[in-house]
């Protein structure tokens, strides 16, 4: 059963749909940044679709390509060596996505930051890969927590819209930080990292936004 709970929390919080994340949360928040004044306008779901095609469905795509050429042994790539090519694929394609942000203007500034962030998160992830397995699942998750505290100190209001409720961005921040926690013990429990290998996850996926955040603003 705990195995079951820790591959489900892994496969919604794979660290491919982190941008995708990025992007709603910050159209729940405030969508007034993208010149909408719902996360579900006929623009906004433009965007949607676009990042999602280009952060997860592209590079996932690649992956499996990978995986049935027998370049990987698994679509996660178990094995540190095996992690290159993906971390470069997926670099690469992250990189494109933030210069066409960042040129444009297509999208707010804000989200251009997170972006860079995780270009940032992935090129470090891929130096560090030749010394350790770092987890790109905590590189993600540490991203998440840091944009989000990043976006409740910047660009929120204190809370949103949800349904029919409001929703307090520290509320949420405290959920964020809670799943961050999990997906990291569901890593453990699925023997796929080491405790150092979870730490060192957050720490650079956490760290990356900040730097972005500082740089771009």
């Amino acid at each position: 059963m705990l195995r079951a709970i820790a591959w489900g929390l892994s496969v919604v919080f794979h660290p491919l749909l982190v941008p995708f994340y990025m992007l709603i949360i910050l159209l729940l928040v405030n969508p007034y940044l993208f010149g909408v004044s719902h996360w579900a306008d006929e623009g906004a779901r433009l965007d949607i679709i676009q990042i999602f095609l280009y952060t997860f469905f592209i590079p996932a795509t690649a992956f499996i390509v990978m995986y049935f050429l027998g370049m990987i042994s698994g679509l996660d790539a178990p094995e540190r060596e095996e992690r290159i090519g993906p971390y470069l694929i997926t670099g690469m394609l992250y990189l494109w996505v933030y210069y066409d942000l960042a040129q444009t203007g297509r999208m707010p500034t804000a989200y251009a930051s997170f972006m860079l962030g995780a270009v940032i998160a992935l090129f470090l992830a891929f130096l560090l890969n030749v010394f350790s397995k770092i987890s790109a699942h905590t590189v993600g998750m540490g991203g998440l927590v840091g944009m989000i505290l990043i976006t409740l100190l910047w660009f929120s209001y204190g809370s949103f819209s949800f349904g029919q409720g409001e929703v307090s961005m520290l509320q949420f921040l405290i959920v964020a930080i809670v799943l961050a926690g999990a997906v990291g013990t569901a890593r453990l429990l699925l023997r796929a990292h080491e405790p150092n290998e979870i730490y060192g996850g957050y720490l650079i996926g956490f760290s990356a936004q900040i730097f972005a955040f500082v740089y771009v603003f």
